[in-house]
This record gives structure tokens, C-alpha cells and sequence, in this order.
């Protein structure tokens, strides 16, 4: 007996978007489960990134559902998007320089103590508890974020959405202008955060990143959706020709 395939943590089903009469986004499905990472590909322009706004609330969609945990919802804005537990972690990853890690942490969410003062000591011990889970071998708590290497900056900006409960993840090129050994330090906390249970989307130009970051890839141009592929049943030449002539592998097919 088959078992029954399981509701995806999120389902963005037949999604449309124009702007000036030109369609960025053209009836285009994809979903991720929990614990899943799919990466999302596709030349500047193909509509990849409008499309991921419309869950993120950035964007709202002229036509076309959004199902969590297999239950439709409205999402208008940013708000919304949080309220179902949705976080972005944008390439330029949104933090304040001149913060070191706790304060980006609670950064216009701070706690406060009795007598309405910032408990400081309370969000950096929240900050070390939640790196420790995430990153263990993040020291810097003490220094503006801005003496950080990429990798530890992307740590704080994880952790900030994971602490305040994200279930599902928006990640742009995570990796963009890391060096190896950060860049293995945002696959380290991928796979971690796959481990919790997260569902992750993965923006990326990184053929290679999306080859090891990824379970699956959903590939789009001008607009359209290719497809969705199993990374380890693809080659990159597999992705590769989705991306530019549109097709998709043999195999997939």
C-alpha cells in the first residue's frame, strides 16, 4: 500500500503576478516540505525572486493560492507573513553594523525589565543559548557585528529568525561572496536547521551551491516554472539546461 504523500509545509499553487501588463510570474506551483530545502533557480529577470515575495508578503499576487500546512491563508504584507511564521534573511542580510550580535537579535523586538529598562543581560544570554544550538563555536557576543566575517553575520541573522520561531525560511544566496570555509559554516547551519524541522527556499544563482544546499530545485524562466527536480537525480548540466534553453533533463521528464 502507497503511503499518502504528505502536506508540504507551504504551497504556493498557480501564483500570477504582472506589473505594467507584464507577467513576472505565470501560474507557477511550488511547495517545500518540513525539513526540506528547495532551491530556487533561474536567470535575472525569471521571476524567481517576485515569486518568493509574494509568500514573504512583499509582493501581493494577482491570482493564485498560498497553503500552510495544507490550510489556505491571506498574506498582504510582511506581518502577515511573520504571524505564519515566515522569515526573510536577505542577501544584504538587514543588520545593524554598529550592534553587536544580541542587539541585532532583538533589534526593534528588545526585552525589557522590570521598571521598563532593557534587559541587556537577558537578550545576551538568550543570544549565547540560541548560537550555542546553532553555531557553537560563535564567540564574538561583544563586538559590533560590523568586525564579523560573512559567515557569523549570516549566524546572527539566522538565529534572529529561528528565535523568534520561523518554521519556514526565505534564504537570498546565502553564500554570495563567502570564501569556502564560510560558506561550509551556512551549510553547516542549512543542515541544522533541517534537522529542526525547518522548510527552507533557497534563492540562488550557484548551480553548485544549489547541488549541495538542496534536496530539491525548482527552475524558472521568463516568468514560467520549468520544473521541480530531485537534486541527486540531476547533474548540474541537468540544471544548467533547464536554466537557459527551459527544458527539462530526459530523466525528469
Amino acid at each position: 500500500m502507497n503511503a499518502e504523500p504528505k502536506t508540504p509545509l507551504v504551497e504556493m499553487r498557480d501564483i500570477s503576478i504582472s506589473f505594467g501588463g507584464i507577467k513576472a510570474v505565470d501560474h507557477v506551483t511550488i511547495d517545500v516540505h518540513a525539513g526540506e530545502v528547495v532551491g530556487l533557480l533561474g536567470h535575472n529577470g525569471a521571476g524567481k525572486s517576485t515569486l518568493i515575495k509574494c509568500l514573504s508578503g512583499a509582493y501581493r499576487a494577482d491570482s493564485g493560492d498560498i497553503y500552510i500546512n495544507g490550510q489556505k491563508v491571506v498574506i498582504a504584507n510582511p506581518r502577515d507573513a511573520r504571524a505564519h511564521n515566515i522569515e526573510t534573511i536577505y542577501q544584504t542580510l538587514a543588520l545593524a553594523d554598529n550592534l553587536d550580535a544580541a542587539s541585532n537579535l532583538f533589534l526593534g523586538r528588545e526585552l525589557v525589565g522590570a521598571g521598563g529598562f532593557l534587559d541587556d543581560a537577558r537578550m545576551e544570554a538568550e543570544t549565547r543559548k540560541i548560537m550555542a544550538r546553532l553555531n557553537p563555536n560563535f564567540r564574538k557576543f561583544n563586538v559590533p557585528v560590523s568586525a564579523l566575517s560573512g559567515g557569523q553575520r549570516q549566524s546572527v541573522a539566522i538565529a534572529r529568525a529561528v528565535y523568534f520561531d520561523a518554521k519556514i525560511l526565505i534564504m537570498d544566496e546565502p553564500t554570495a561572496a563567502l570564501g569556502p570555509h564560510e560558506t561550509q559554516m551556512v551549510a553547516e547551519l542549512i543542515q541544522e536547521l533541517k534537522r529542526q524541522g525547518l522548510g527552507i527556499f533557497l534563492i540562488d544563482h550557484d548551480i553548485h551551491a544549489v547541488m549541495k544546499l538542496c534536496d530539491r530545485a525548482s527552475v524558472m524562466k521568463n516568468g514560467q516554472l520549468v520544473g521541480t527536480v530531485n537534486v541527486k537525480d540531476v547533474t548540474d548540466d541537468d540544471i544548467l539546461g533547464m536554466i537557459i534553453l527551459g527544458k527539462q533533463p530526459a530523466k525528469a521528464q
